[in-house]
């Protein structure tokens, strides 16, 4: 199985950016562990603050890749390219956000990407990410 983990905007920033919120591990640091956690999935990782460039990605494993784990940042209230990108290509994507959206600003309650995708989690750290994984084995 192959599986890319795709984050946008600002989580680069991860283990550094309001360590309250997400926590004091990078991303880089908690996909090592995804990896050794799950030794029979062909995992990878790509992050980008641009959104064309998270909507060229989605295009190029799109049709290729068994499962999506992304976590779209603040585009997922904005981005109806990248909503558009989802539904327009096989591979299923699962919406991922480390922080509970729903106890966060009014704006981010609304998801955009929502439409496109199998599901969502949301509000569990980064094991949302390893829940995400599970939900495709």
């Amino acid at each position: 199985m192959k599986i890319l983990i795709i984050n946008g905007p600002n989580l680069n920033l991860l283990g550094k950016r309001e360590p309250e919120v997400y926590g004091s591990t990078s991303f880089e640091e908690y996909f090592e562990e995804l990896k050794s956690a799950f030794p029979e999935v062909e995992l990878h990782y790509y992050q980008s603050n641009v959104e064309g460039e998270l909507i060229n990605k989605i295009h190029e494993v799109g049709f290729s890749y068994d499962a999506i784990l992304l976590n779209a940042g603040g585009y997922t209230h904005t981005s109806v390219a990248i909503s558009d990108a989802i539904a327009g290509v096989t591979t299923p994507t699962l919406e991922v956000h480390i922080s509970n959206i729903y106890k966060r600003e009014e704006f981010r309650h609304k998801s955009i990407i929502s439409k496109s995708c199998v599901g969502m989690i949301s509000g569990l750290g980064l094991k949302g990410y390893a829940l995400g994984i599970r939900y495709f084995l």
